[in-house]
């Protein structure tokens, strides 16, 4: 009869390890499945997150806008579809333009330098050498208008940044407020020189223009090399 107790007891109590142990296992499956979802959850968030990354920055040049826009001319022509894969193809363009451009700013630097070696000649020439030395200035001035002109598109027509400038003042920024500057000294310089065939008195007025188109072109290019 002891013994018929005893076995009894040890059945009942296996029973009740055999749930304990059936209740933690459900209470474990129930954890991981809530894990698992909140894990899943977390991942959508984070895949909504990058979705919404915006794939252009809200300052844009007007150029830029007008080309690369959302309802900008490549947009509506087609050309350049506002997705995640064109923008990273416009970031390579983007690339490719920049570097033309600094290596076509050297260039017009070079010119610049050239031209102020000819300018400084031509001050002081007389006769035949007059007008020698003024067909090369004109021609090296010819030159310098075209390369300045092919690096200011580059820059203002390339596809924008992912991403706008931070604020404060960089490198960058200092290499666009010198173009404002150097762009406007190229204008006078320019109207100044065509001036000068009926009126000599502008001479110095155009080469202070030039000299001061020089300086901050000169230093639009040092900011991004140092």
């Amino acid at each position: 009869m002891k013994i018929a107790i005893s076995f009894l007891g040890l059945l009942l109590l296996s029973v009740a390890c055999v749930q304990a142990q059936d209740s933690t296992a459900t209470r474990r499956d129930t954890l991981r499945t809530q894990t698992q979802s909140g894990d899943d959850l977390l991942a959508g968030l984070t895949d909504s997150v990058a979705s919404a990354q915006p794939l252009l920055p809200d300052r844009m040049l007007l150029t830029q806008r007008a080309f690369w826009g959302r309802k900008g001319l490549f947009r509506v022509m087609g050309i350049a579809p506002l997705t995640t894969e064109g923008r990273e193809k416009e970031l390579k363009i983007r690339r490719t333009m920049l570097i033309t451009h600094q290596i076509t700013g050297i260039l017009t630097l070079a010119g610049m330098v050239a031209q102020g070696i000819v300018g400084a000649q031509l001050y002081k020439a007389q006769g035949d050498d007059y007008v020698r030395i003024k067909r090369t200035h004109e021609a090296i001035a010819a030159g310098i208008n075209i390369s300045y002109a092919t690096t200011a598109l580059l820059s203002f027509t390339a596809p924008p940044p992912l991403v706008g400038h931070r604020r404060g003042i960089s490198s960058i920024k200092l290499h666009k407020y010198m173009a404002f500057l150097h762009l406007a000294g190229m204008i006078t310089t320019n109207i100044l020189a065509r001036a000068i065939k009926e009126d000599y008195t502008l001479k110095p007025y155009h080469r202070a223009a030039a000299y001061t188109t020089f300086g901050a072109y000169a230093v639009s290019i040092i900011v991004l090399k140092f």
